[in-house]
């Protein structure tokens, strides 16, 4: 099977769902929990691209330094942005799911999905009792 990585924060429900989701089609993804493991500028750019949301589609304002840092203000450059991520790897908003299928921020978990490269899943219950039933759409891959 191919690789799927899951930009992680196991403090994080939506992120624990996704992951959960994930394990519930029967696959084990690359783990990498952000905090621990930032990513690199490098990484951080390639991410963009393949979400294709922009920088600031990336960026998490609950719970981070967002407004103390003043990053609402237009005058950042996406470049700025990505260093200020470096420097607070918490401003990177979550779970980022990379798979053959393409890649996406997973908001809400149910959004992993689309990316599965399986076939319809059963019901699968999140942690706080909602059930995700599977449509069985999925992305062409890319």
């Amino acid at each position: 099977m191919s690789q799927i990585t899951i930009y992680h924060n196991p403090a994080c429900g939506t992120s624990r769902n996704t992951l959960a989701l994930i394990r519930h089609a029967g696959l084990e993804p690359v783990v990498i929990e952000y905090l621990k493991t930032p990513p690199t500028l490098e990484t951080l750019r390639e991410l963009v691209a393949a979400v294709g949301v922009g920088v600031r589609g990336l960026l998490r304002e609950k719970g981070t330094p967002f407004a103390e840092l003043g990053l609402a203000d237009a005058k950042w450059t996406d470049e700025q942005l990505l260093d200020f991520i470096t420097q607070h790897p918490i401003l990177l908003n979550r779970p980022i799911v990379l798979t053959p299928l393409g890649a996406k921020l997973c908001r809400p978990s149910e959004e992993v999905l689309e990316l599965l490269p399986v076939g319809p899943l059963p019901p699968f219950t999140k942690s706080d009792g909602e059930v995700v039933n599977d449509t069985g759409l999925r992305r062409k891959p890319v």
